[in-house]
């Protein structure tokens, strides 16, 4: 089987590419995978790291503040549907899957205009724009989120992948010096970081000091410089960044997040009770989407940006630290709305696809 694979710009669009690759190498003996991503964004340098051929476009996204960058855009799209049809006539893929982003705009509409197969995957609980405009050109789309149903389409709902390999990294909270018998509460504002909450947690952290559990704040590589010289109790860790994140949700007992699609994966898949903080300022409003559709199921805690404080902080993490019986629904009712084998699910609508 030969496949080629598109998705761009975050890590939510990435790892879940990552992870359908991950299973249709894990079923398939003999498979070839191109990945198209863009020229400059964080896929260049996480994709080829996994072994995965890979070729650049250059694109950009709708500019919703200046209509008049959108002529560049519009023009750099027509260029990237060229070269998109040269690389995949060279390449004479069996499918081609589009796993978000602006730049999947491109390669999913050449390959049909090619005649080729074609699946995208949505990974929020609301289409977004891209995924929106390709509808229109795909033979199947796949959701992470029930009931996303779209006029005379093919809809399946195979949850957000998660990739298998991350349950087999073998993890001991000792080696980030923590201990193996108190509880963890882990705050992380997104790969980056958050200007607004790192402001409000310079605030926030000291009035953790001396708990008898232990606080692990990620503050992102872009902010780590405005808490690296605070004076914080040893119950307190500040790291800027840890390398796959999900290798410690294992251990983590309280997650403090925001509400991006694959963290939301991340924490059906890892049972995690989780204080949600949805970033205010994306596409659609689409993280307090995203947090409502656990929220709503009595899965997650929710708190606003806006009442992001210290003392509403302390008051839910220690809320969920102390009340066993809250844990225990959190918990049953997250693995309720777990769909397991995402990959797998996915991997068969490609198999189906492609033997039509």
């Amino acid at each position: 089987m030969k496949i080629i694979v598109s998705a761009g710009g975050t890590g939510g669009h990435i790892y879940p590419a990552l992870a359908i690759i991950e299973k249709i190498k894990q079923e398939e003996k003999n498979v070839e995978v191109l990945y198209i991503g863009t020229t400059y964004r964080m896929e260049k340098d996480i994709v080829p790291k996994h072994g995965i051929k890979y070729v650049g476009l250059n694109v950009k996204g709708f500019n919703r503040k200046n209509i008049f960058e959108n002529f560049l855009v519009l023009y750099l799209f027509v260029k990237a549907v060229f070269k998109s049809k040269k690389i995949i006539k060279e390449f004479n893929p069996d499918i081609v899957i589009g796993v978000g982003g602006f730049v999947t705009a491109p390669v999913i509409y050449a390959a049909h205009r090619l005649g080729i197969k074609t699946l995208i995957h949505e990974q929020n609980s609301e289409y977004g724009m891209t995924n929106k405009f390709l509808s229109k050109y795909a033979n199947v789309v796949a959701t992470s989120f029930p009931k996303m149903e779209i006029k005379n389409k093919k809809v399946v709902f195979t949850g957000n992948p998660v990739g298998d390999s991350s349950y087999d990294i073998k993890f001991s909270k000792k080696e980030l010096g923590l201990s193996s018998s108190k509880k963890l509460v882990t705050i992380v504002m997104g790969s980056l970081g958050s200007d607004v909450t790192s402001d409000k947690m310079k605030d926030a952290l000291p009035l953790f000091n001396n708990k008898d559990y232990e606080v692990l704040f990620i503050t992102g590589t872009e902010y780590y410089d405005k808490f690296k010289k605070m004076k914080l109790s040893k119950n307190i860790f500040v790291l800027p960044y840890i390398d796959n994140m999900r290798k410690i949700f294992k251990d983590v007992d309280v997650l403090v997040t925001r509400g991006g699609a694959s963290t939301m994966s991340e924490i059906l898949a890892y049972n995690v009770p989780s204080i949600i903080v949805p970033s205010p300022y994306v596409t659609h409003n689409h993280q307090y989407k995203n947090a409502m559709a656990l929220v709503e199921k009595d899965a997650a805690l929710l708190l606003e940006e806006k009442d992001f404080n210290g003392d509403n902080l302390l008051k839910k993490i220690e809320y969920l630290l102390n009340d066993k019986e809250e844990v225990n629904k959190i918990k049953k009712n997250l693995s309720r709305l777990y769909l397991p084998d995402s990959a797998l699910k996915i991997y068969h609508l490609i198999k189906e696809l492609v033997s039509e």
